[in-house]
């Protein structure tokens, strides 16, 4: 690439191992890599810290006993890796070149990064339906994941939108906690796998609501909760008004890979494929660790075990 090849008099930075993404897989490789004394390079990106920078109580994240902040989280996940010895940079890695080692980065700001190992580890975002009163109560009643929030909605009643396999997985999963659980979906049939379907239909805790858009979410301003939604029917046009407590809202997620595309395999939906058993990627020092990759799971602690196994494995890498 002729990018690299005129910047890579200038400007330069090399390191055993960069890190792109800083989120707790990122934030995890690098700690690993720093004690293992290969001096990493971690780029964070334009969100460091990742989802959990948006995300207000954390209460199933190992070794702390109260509910903490998805910030405060995150910050001590970096001062810890900077204390170790991980150099973070808060620059945006705009372009790479895996042709062949030792890779190369090209930043933002213009530096360039040789690297004999790369950890991706550049997330996914949730997709959300684009209301402002949305993005008012994201965190207080409006959230992206059953796993991480439902707890909060224990006997209460909350909605979840969506029409395919994590809309009825999660719920599903939500009939754990909360006393009764909305299905709102905008076509009269689901997406979702067929015994997905038949487990969430016989489910008495469940109820579906067809041909329905969320117009609004509503609720109180102090404290802020969500009260209701306001929906639209999507035959009629008519509206009606569903009284909860939470909304849940699984309508997919996008991984954030579009600069890898063609510099390593990728399946259909953009998620990055690694080996089994493996977090290396189709190219051999090249390894992929959180959201980036796991469409499955989502979660800042197998995030975290992800960016743990990437690390050991470039570790052994660069060791054989």
């Amino acid at each position: 690439m002729s990018t690299f090849q005129n910047q890579i008099e200038q400007n330069v930075m090399r390191t055993k191992m960069l890190i792109i993404g800083g989120g707790p897989a990122g934030y995890t490789a690098a700690i690993y890599a720093a004690r293992a004394n290969m001096k990493p390079i971690q780029a964070l990106g334009i969100q460091p810290g990742g989802q959990l920078m948006i995300t207000t109580d954390v209460e199933n994240y190992p070794g702390y006993s109260q509910v903490i902040q998805g910030p405060f989280l995150m910050s001590e996940m970096r001062a810890q890796a900077e204390h170790v010895g991980t150099r973070t940079i808060e620059d945006t890695i705009v372009d790479v070149d895996f042709s062949s080692r030792p890779f190369h980065a090209i930043t933002e700001d213009g530096f360039t990064i040789i690297a004999d190992t790369v950890v991706i580890s550049t997330g996914a975002k949730a997709r959300w339906l684009g209301l402002e009163s949305e993005t008012k109560f994201r965190g207080f009643g409006v959230s992206a994941c059953a796993t991480c929030d439902g707890f909060f909605f224990r006997g209460k009643k909350v909605a979840v939108v969506g029409g395919g396999n994590s809309a009825v997985e999660e719920a599903i999963y939500l009939t754990n906690h909360a006393e009764h659980v909305t299905l709102i979906h905008r076509r009269d049939a689901l997406r979702a796998e067929k015994i997905a379907q038949d487990r969430l239909l016989a489910n008495p805790k469940i109820s579906v609501i067809w041909n329905a858009d969320v117009m609004e979410v509503c609720g109180s301003e102090n404290p802020l909760s969500v009260t209701h939604l306001m929906l639209k029917d999507t035959v009629t046009g008519g509206t009606s008004k569903l009284d909860v407590d939470g909304v849940f809202i699984a309508i997919g997620h996008d991984p954030a890979s579009t600069l890898f595309k063609d510099k390593v395999d990728l399946d259909s939906e953009g998620y990055i494929t690694t080996k089994p058993n493996s977090t290396e990627t189709s190219v051999s020092g090249v390894f992929a660790a959180g959201d980036v990759q796991d469409k499955v799971f989502r979660q800042a602690v197998t995030a975290a075990g992800q960016g743990c196994m990437a690390a050991l494995e470039a570790e052994r890498f660069l060791s054989h």
